[in-house]
């Protein structure tokens, strides 16, 4: 590629941000970022998307890039990059690719050392820099003559890792020409070597092994390379689950699908199958966590594992290198196994119980959001007891779930369901979060009916937060506490004056607005009303593992 026009260097930026398939910008206006946002307001490309405040805006990114496979992210010099932080780190745990666009005070100065507002009055500039670039893979500080350089090493890196790169600009420098400079994008390829031995090494052991299991990861959703890991599981004929952060991750009706694994609540038949294994196909990176695993109840033979990553390949105490994951499962979708084939009847959820008069509870209450949920949505789960009630139901097929199961930080999933309403319009997009997270948040309600957005948002209301009274031996501390919150009118409050909402306290109330949430033209709100100790049986087996979670007491 050969830049040939005098083009600005923040229009440089921009467009090759966009280049990446990314059409939207998230972000909260400041005067050290005047630059990018002109720079948006002026390419027919990309749409300046408004938040309201830089942490909503991260997070909306991070569900954008699951969406799309990448996000632009711009924030102001200290104030704003600083609030962002805590997502765009959640982004870089859960492999999101987010372009986060930091405009900072003019070279100039910053060179005359001048006390300027948004700093500690110190005369140095460049401290916050070194804080935001621990939130991502890869960072640049762009001036006019490095500009297109530096792009095409930041953007290869994010998507080697798949994983945020934070573009530092002073405001200056933004505005000027950017030098001319021959250069062509990476094109992330792997070692021809490497990848021979690896797939040598993966088809002994897959020969040789009398049963196999494979766990495709939430990294393959992350980067499309869903089919191509279902073509691979397909061909080897073997079994496959997934713990909750690969909800729905391949169709759940799929013949080869063994049921969600989550340590001891897992299905007897799904933990015979994953945990008696001889081999274990870890495809992606599974995240072994306190949450996936129900309090680290797993039993997994960690030398039963064949782990292939992003970029490399383990078997055993062999590492392979430079090895891309797609180039592996091209080469076992070419493999057999000579272990049986695998064919399940996937099993259905519980049946919907309860009269109309009855009280909402979890029983009763997750069953129906199950049978609610449709083909072709997406559905965000936010950390706590949604994250914990949704994952053990059976969903339709063509069902893409959303959820921050390894950052879990509180109020994401509101802020991602604006991302990704906006990032994939043709799906109905449903939040399902508790009241302690969305009051975190809340307020990006308001910019989801301004830019039409139009989710389904399903909040339940239990009087504080249900997942810490959870996860701790006294559940009646006041910190659990929270404002009561009319939830129900908050949208109209917000300016979302065309959505349906209601607030439901019986299962007939409960049934009515979900056909009514489903019928409306624009978004939809229901406020929940469920008991205040009454949690799923995940959430509620937790409180039975804190020792296991939290170690000891001293």
């Amino acid at each position: 590629m050969m830049t040939t026009k005098a083009a600005t260097v923040i229009d440089y930026i921009v467009q090759r941000i966009a280049d990446e398939g990314v059409q939207h910008c998230f972000g909260v206006p400041g005067d050290y970022a005047f630059p990018v946002g002109d720079a948006v307001d002026r390419n027919p490309n990309i749409k300046w998307i408004g938040c309201s405040n830089e942490l909503n805006a991260s997070y909306a990114a991070d569900g954008y890039a699951r969406v799309r496979g990448a996000a632009m992210l711009s924030t102001t010099y200290a104030v704003g990059e600083l609030s962002a932080i805590n997502g765009v780190m959640g982004a870089k745990a859960e492999r999101s690719l987010v372009f986060h666009v930091g405009g900072i005070p003019s070279y100039q100065n910053q060179r005359l050392r001048k006390t300027m507002h948004h700093t500690l009055g110190d005369g140095i500039f460049d401290r916050f820099i070194d804080i935001s670039a621990q939130a991502v893979c890869s960072h640049a500080v762009i001036n006019p003559d490095n500009c297109v350089i530096e792009m095409e090493r930041v953007i290869a890196e994010a998507r080697r890792n798949n994983q945020p790169a934070y573009i530092v600009v002073p405001s200056d420098y933004a505005q000027a020409p950017v030098t001319p400079t021959e250069v062509r994008p990476l094109t992330l390829k792997s070692n021809e070597a490497s990848l021979k031995k690896a797939v040598a090494a993966i088809t002994e052991r897959i020969k040789n092994a009398k049963s196999i299991v494979a766990l495709p990861a939430f990294t393959l959703s992350r980067v499309g390379l869903q089919k191509e890991a279902r073509e691979a599981i397909e061909a080897l004929g073997c079994p496959f689950a997934t713990t909750s952060m690969e909800k729905s991750i391949i169709d759940e009706s799929h013949p080869q699908f063994a049921g969600m694994y989550s340590g001891v609540l897992s299905a007897e038949e799904t933990r015979k199958i994953v945990e008696g294994a001889e081999l274990v196909l870890n495809i992606g990176g599974v995240s072994f966590n306190d949450e996936t695993t129900m309090g680290f109840s797993t039993h997994l033979d960690p030398a039963r594992f064949i782990s292939i990553a992003l970029n490399d390949v383990r078997v055993g105490d062999q590492l392979f290198g430079s090895v891309r994951i797609a180039d592996v499962l091209a080469a076992l979708a070419k493999l057999k196994s000579g272990a049986p084939r695998y064919k399940r009847t996937p099993a259905g959820n519980p049946s919907i119980n309860g009269k109309p008069s009855d009280k909402i509870t979890m029983d009763a209450l997750y069953p129906r959001y199950a049978k609610f949920i449709r083909s072709g949505d997406n559905v965000v789960l936010e950390s706590g007891s949604s994250s914990f009630g949704v994952p053990p139901m059976t969903l339709p097929d063509d069902v893409q779930v959303h959820i921050q199961m390894l950052w879990g930080s509180i109020g994401w999933a509101t802020g991602a369901t604006f991302g990704i309403a906006l990032a994939d319009p043709k799906r109905k997009t449903i939040l399902i979060t508790g009241e302690g997270s969305h009051q975190l948040t809340a307020n990006e309600i308001g910019n989801m009916g301004r830019f039409g957005a139009n989710p389904i948002i399903l909040c339940l209301n239990n009087d504080g937060y249900m997942v810490e009274r959870a996860l701790e031996p006294n559940p009646d501390w006041s910190y659990n506490d929270l404002a009561k919150w009319r939830y129900a009118d908050v949208p109209h409050a917000l300016g979302c004056t065309d959505w349906f909402t209601a607030r439901v306290e019986t299962l007939g109330e409960l049934d009515a607005a979900l056909k009514a949430a489903r019928e409306s033209k624009s978004g939809a709100y229901i406020e929940v009303i469920g008991g205040r100790m009454d949690m799923p049986k995940g959430l509620a087996f937790a409180h039975t593992r804190l020792k296991e979670l939290y170690g000891e007491t001293i």
